[in-house]
C-alpha cells in the first residue's frame, strides 16, 4: 500500500527542510508554493490540511522545495510577483518588482497628463510602465518599454499583454535605439555597486547580475542617463529614477551638473531615500 501524504504533511516536511538550511521565511514559501501548484488560496490549506495530495502533485512540490532550498526566489518558482496590486510574471531573466519601487510609480502617477508619452527605460519585467498604463488606462497614454535584454523584453510583452496595456517595444541599451522625445521618463537601472553584490541576500544574488550591477560605485546608468535624457526629454519633461538607499546625495549632484530642475528626493517603506523626480533644465 503506497502512503500518500496530507497537506499538512508536506508543509510541514517542507518547512523542516528549508529551516534547516536557513531560508528566511520558509514557511510563507512553502504556502506559496502548494497554493500555486493546486491553484487554491492560503486560506484553502488550511481549510483542508487533512487534504490527501496526488502523487505529481507532491513531486512537484518538493521539487520546488530543492529549488528554494538553494535560494531560488520563490516568484521564479511560481512565476509571479504582485505589484500595485496587479499581478506579473516574473521568470530568472528579469528582476523580481519590490514594493519600494512603488514609490516610484505613485510619484509619477502624480504627474501624468491625459495622451503623455512615457519611456520605460530599463523595464525589465515592465512593471513600471505596465502598471502606469493599467491604472491610468483612460488617458490615451503611449508608453514605451525598453531594455537592453531580449528576453527581459519578451516578459514584459507578456506582462503588457496579460493586463491588456497597449506598449511600444524597443531592444536598446540605454537610450542607443530611442528616437524620439518623451513627456515622461522613468527608470529603476542597476544600482549596486561591486562592494554590496556580495552582501546581497542568496535570493537577490540569484537574480540577473545585469539588473543588478551598476559599477564600481553603483553610479555608471545614473551618469550616463543624466548626460543623455535631456535629448529625449520634451521640455519640462519629467525624469524620474529609483535610487540606492545611500544614493541620494551622490545622484543630486550629477542631475544638477546635468542641468535638471526641481529635484526632490521621496523615501521608501522602510524611511529610506528611494526615488527621485526632477525636471529637464532648459
Amino acid at each position: 500500500m503506497i502512503f500518500r501524504m496530507k497537506i499538512k504533511d508536506v508543509l510541514e516536511k517542507g518547512n523542516a527542510i528549508l529551516k534547516e538550511n536557513n531560508i528566511d521565511e520558509y514557511s510563507l514559501k512553502t504556502r506559496m508554493l502548494l497554493s500555486n501548484i493546486l491553484n487554491k488560496n492560503k486560506e484553502y490549506l488550511m481549510i483542508h490540511d487533512d487534504e490527501i495530495l496526488k502523487e505529481d502533485t507532491e513531486k512537484q512540490f518538493f521539487s520546488g522545495i530543492e529549488n528554494l532550498k538553494i535560494g531560488m526566489p520563490i516568484q521564479y518558482i511560481i512565476n509571479k510577483q504582485e505589484f500595485m496590486g496587479i499581478e506579473f510574471y516574473v521568470n530568472e531573466n528579469v528582476l523580481i518588482p519590490q514594493p519600494d519601487t512603488e514609490i516610484l510609480v505613485q510619484e509619477i502617477l502624480e504627474k501624468i497628463k491625459p495622451n503623455d508619452t512615457i519611456l520605460d527605460l530599463c523595464t525589465g519585467s515592465g512593471a513600471i510602465g505596465v502598471s502606469i498604463g493599467a491604472i491610468k488606462n483612460n488617458q490615451n497614454l503611449k508608453i514605451t518599454l525598453s531594455d537592453v535584454s531580449e528576453e527581459a523584453l519578451k516578459v514584459a510583452k507578456k506582462n503588457a499583454e496579460n493586463n491588456e496595456v497597449n506598449v511600444e517595444i524597443i531592444e536598446s541599451d540605454l537610450f542607443k535605439n530611442i528616437e524620439k522625445q518623451f513627456d515622461i521618463i522613468v527608470s529603476n537601472p542597476p544600482y549596486i555597486e561591486l562592494d554590496e553584490i556580495k552582501k546581497l541576500s542568496i535570493e537577490v544574488q540569484n537574480e540577473p547580475f545585469i539588473a543588478l550591477f551598476g559599477g564600481n560605485d553603483g553610479l555608471i546608468f545614473y551618469r550616463e542617463i543624466a548626460m543623455k535624457a535631456k535629448k529625449y526629454l520634451k521640455p519640462n519633461g519629467i525624469l524620474g529614477l529609483e535610487i540606492g538607499y545611500n544614493q541620494k546625495e551622490s545622484v543630486t549632484k550629477i542631475l544638477e551638473k546635468n542641468g535638471y530642475v526641481d529635484i526632490y528626493c521621496k523615501k521608501d517603506f522602510g524611511g529610506n531615500d528611494r526615488v527621485i523626480i526632477c525636471k529637464r533644465g532648459e
